[in-house]
């Protein structure tokens, strides 16, 4: 994205900033206030200095924002320097816009380069699109009483939100969306034109762990959009979007966002340059037949009745938002290359889907503007290409997960230790980033550290357990008449039952019907489980129901297994789960194995009495098959993750005996290039822990770091060969594998640590495990870029008469002579040493001697490779030839 910012390109950018008018460039700055202090805080330093160089502030000012951030943090110095610069002259202002110009060369901000380039291309017209935006249109006397009447009923009918899963920690109580509505920020512009059918497939497949690497990316890679800024003009396409694409998990807060959307523009806060905005919602229109454009939005808004021939003839001020794709039950059929009958007119009667498509298609009222949501599930339907802006809601980042259980407790200090809770086990924690989860977590979690129940022998630790902690709390605590244990598990068996044919038919919204099919009306803990949808839009009254998150819905749907057991229901849903996209019952198997063990289970039995022992022994064979099979093919990264994922169903299943059956005697574990998250390499800590020996765990370009490091630790020393090329390893995560090195238990005989950009510190912790270590025999440190107290900690260890090191690998580390020198001396004497890597060092003449005479005296030395360094060809020739001074030697050059 970064590209070399020319003089003549800063003249041109500071040409168009000097055309605008007085008064026109601080609005600007306004328009921009919130990218300018979401780019200025990564780069605070940096500004900072560059103001100072072209004397915009002084360097007492620039030490003034410096303190701030010192002690304030950096989105703090960010605020106060943008709210500064938007009281000063325009010329200073000019020069904060080109610093931040300039600064698009060694930065990947894409609201860096969002904000600038929008300026250098778009011009003149950002003013005209401020204004617009912030007053809209003019309308003569009767449009615009029909104009603020629409506005009043969208803002009444969306001030509430009525279908959050927060309703039940409200007392069924729905609450006002202003007290909910957290700014979102989000991964954007996703170019489908520029994905190929793999990655379109991926991004359509990716489940909640998925969505989390996406969301994982770095602060400054994340580009942030406000709901304000969708329709705003996109510099990747260098256009202003009209089709856009809004993706996220369920519960992540899809529809929250765009009903705040359509709040906002009701109250006129934002977008004014839609006249009108027409909100439906998917669920609603499953039960619509064929009918046309005009008679879907009167049936919907009926005050429109009169003017909507007028209203429609200018798409260009209208926007439709479709909520909930994944929702419908018909295909937009975007994806197919036949010709379809799309609509051009909005008088022509089509199924609602051919409606929708021909919007998209832009067939009916080109111009008009569209905003689409749904599940990444769905995407992978949708034909690439269609929508000109794909956001993705990446939901609670750390801060926004602190605060949330903060403003959940009520106390600091019992959200503190809560969140200590999650933090530990890392999964519930990574599950925290949706704040449907966020608050089913601290609900589950309420009862042992709000009520101070000290029970936390039996804290849930894994995701099943989490879930039967919140199914018992609102069960208890959230039911005022609870039924006979066996009237309440009849209850939850038919609700699990309807549960599972949901998930099997992709149903999520179910009507009285369904709740009749399956004997559940007035069944009164449904309450806690499942959300009443009042449908709009219809001449009647109907209510439809949906569970109050999707995962609640697959917890159900697995639970039924153990309580009503059916072998023949049984292996139909195995069937299905193998013969279809996994991503699809991810959650419900990983429930269904959770479920297998009596510990995580035993608070529901005491509920719902016992669970079908055929279920539980059926589960475990079917997690020993499922189990074994990728653990024999990990070549490539499918196969790979394919393992990972078996990995996670025995982790919920949390049975040691299990894990030993499936790893087998002779593990060997190979993850080389699949990025692991800290989640990851806790549900790999618990496989180690459960194995008495592994023979080899290959974590080569993982990106573990530190974190990974902290979890996996403890067990390393289990391991024969371990591989950690490539994974950033600094500080803690080397002191994490030195405890492991002296572990009086080690069985580590082979350790790799290439390029980690390892500390002289590093160096030294590792030397000092190595000081009481017996079993290691090869050690490759490649690619570290070793200083000299580096390798002085390192020769310490290699000439102690314990190092039984075999094999040494130290390639590419910019070895001086000197330092060769001295670790010739230090390897001289090791009886055990054979094999010597020193290639791609600049080494030269100055060192021949003391390589010369190490070949020589070394006792065990079979091969020693110095490959592209600076030694002389003469001299190359005259150490080969010492060769022929011991059988089998060999001299690489």
């Amino acid at each position: 994205m970064a590209s070399c910012t020319t003089e003549e390109e800063i003249r041109t950018f500071e040409q168009r900033l000097n055309q605008y008018k007085s008064g026109d460039l601080r609005r600007l700055t306004e328009y921009f206030q919130p990218d300018l202090i979401w780019v200025i805080e990564n780069y605070v330093t940096r500004v900072l200095q560059e103001l100072c160089k072209n004397k915009v502030i002084t360097p007492q000012q620039a030490q003034d924002y410096a303190d701030v951030e010192k002690h304030q943090g950096s989105t703090k110095a960010a605020e106060n320097l943008v709210h500064d610069f938007l009281r000063t002259s325009e010329v200073k202002a000019t020069g904060l816009w080109k610093v931040l110009f300039s600064l698009r060369t060694s930065s990947r901000h894409p609201n860096l380069h969002g904000l600038v380039e929008e300026i250098f291309y778009n011009g003149q017209a950002v003013l005209k699109e401020i204004s617009l935006q912030e007053f809209g249109h003019d309308f003569d006397s009767d449009m615009k009483v029909c104009h603020q009447e629409h506005k009043n009923f969208l803002r009444d009918s969306t001030s509430v939100l009525k279908e959050s899963s927060q309703e039940a920690q409200a007392g069924g109580q729905a609450f006002p969306i202003q007290c909910r509505y957290v700014d979102i920020k989000m991964v954007s512009d996703i170019c489908f034109r520029r994905m190929n059918d793999q990655e379109h497939e991926a991004l359509a497949a990716a489940g909640e762990l998925n969505e989390y690497r996406l969301r994982r990316k770095t602060q400054a890679e994340l580009e942030r959009i406000t709901p304000s800024r969708l329709f705003r003009w996109c510099f990747r396409s260098r256009r202003t979007p009209c089709i856009v694409m809004v993706s996220g998990v369920a519960g992540v807060g899809k529809s929250t966002l765009v009903q705040k959307f359509v709040f906002d523009w009701a109250m006129g806060k934002h977008c004014q340059k839609f006249a009108f905005i027409f909100f439906f919602k998917f669920r609603d229109l499953n039960s619509v037949g064929s009918t046309s454009l005009k008679n879907l939005i009167e049936c919907q808004y009926p005050n429109l009745r009169g003017k909507l021939e007028a209203i429609l003839q200018v798409p260009e001020k209208l926007l439709f938002i479709f909520d909930g794709l994944d929702e419908s039950r018909s295909d937009l059929e975007l994806s197919r290359n036949r010709p379809l009958n799309l609509c051009a007119q909005p008088r022509d009667v089509k199924p609602v889907n051919v409606i929708i498509t021909s919007l998209l298609k832009q067939t009916l009222l080109k111009g008009c503007s569209v905003l689409l949501t749904s599940r990444p599930s769905q995407l992978v339907h949708l034909k690439a290409g269609i929508f000109h802006r794909v956001v993705t809601i990446v939901g609670f980042l750390s801060q926004e997960r602190e605060q949330y259980f903060r403003n959940f407790f009520c106390d600091d200090a019992v959200a503190e230790n809560a969140l200590a809770h999650v933090r530990e086990g890392q999964v519930l924690y990574t599950l925290c980033y949706n704040p449907s989860y966020c608050w089913i977590t601290c609900t589950a979690l309420q009862p042992y550290f709000a009520f101070g129940s000290g029970q936390t022998s039996r804290l849930p630790r894994t995701v099943t357990q989490l879930f039967v902690s919140y199914v018992i709390h609102m069960l208890t605590n959230h039911t005022r008449f609870l039924p006979a244990k066996e009237d309440l598990r009849t209850m939850l068996i038919n609700l699990g039952w309807m549960a599972d044919h949901g998930l099997a038919n992709n149903i999520l919204v179910f009507s009285e019907e369904h709740l009749e099919r399956y004997r559940l009306n007035g069944s009164l803990p449904l309450s806690s489980f499942l959300i009443e949808n009042i449908q709009s839009g219809t001449s009647a009254s109907k209510i439809t129901y949906s569970f109050v998150h999707l995962t609640l819905q697959e917890f159900f749907a697995a639970l039924v297994y153990y309580l009503d057991y059916s072998k023949e229901k049984f292996d139909k849903r195995i069937k299905e789960v193998e013969g279809r996209q996994r991503g699809k019952y991810e959650m419900f198997c990983r429930f269904l194995c959770g479920l297998s063990h009596p510990m995580t289970r035993v608070a529901l039995m005491e509920n719902l009495g016992e669970f079908s022992k055929s279920a539980t022994k059926r589960v475990i064979d079917w997690i020993s098959a499922v189990g074994c099979h990728p653990l024999r093919k990990m070549e490539n990264h499918e196969q790979r993750r394919a393992s990972m994922n078996s990995f996670s169903l025995l982790f919920e299943a949390q049975n040691t005996l299990l894990v030993r059956q499936v790893m087998g005697d002779e593990i060997r574990m190979d993850f080389a290039e699949l990025h692991l998250l800290p989640v990851d390499c806790v549900v790999i800590a618990y496989i180690l822990s459960c194995c008495k020996a592994i023979e080899l765990l290959n974590l080569d370009s993982c990106l573990i770091q530190n974190e990974g490091m902290q979890r996996l630790g403890p067990h390393l020393y289990k391991i024969k060969e371990l591989r950690l090329c490539d994974n950033n390893l600094k500080g803690q995560g080397v002191v994490d594998l030195a405890s492991a090195i002296q572990n009086q238990e080690c069985r580590l005989e082979t350790l790799s640590l290439g390029d980690n950009s390892l500390s002289d510190q590093c160096f030294h912790d590792l030397s000092c495990a190595l000081l009481h270590n017996w079993t290691l025999l090869s050690l490759d440190i490649s690619k570290n870029k070793l200083q000299e107290h580096g390798i002085s900690a390192l020769l310490e260890a290699f000439s102690s008469p314990r190092c039984k090191l075999q094999k040494l690998i130290i390639q590419e580390n910019c070895l001086s002579d000197r330092v060769c020198t001295r670790l010739c001396s230090a390897l001289s004497e090791n009886t055990s040493l054979t094999h010597l890597d020193l290639s791609f060092n600049p080494l030269t003449r100055h060192c021949v001697d003391e390589l010369h005479h190490f070949i020589l005296t070394s006792p065990a030395l079979k091969e020693i490779r110095l490959n592209a360094t600076d030694i002389p060809r003469e001299m190359e020739e005259h150490l080969q030839n010492l060769e022929s001074s011991r059988e089998g030697l060999r001299i690489y050059f």
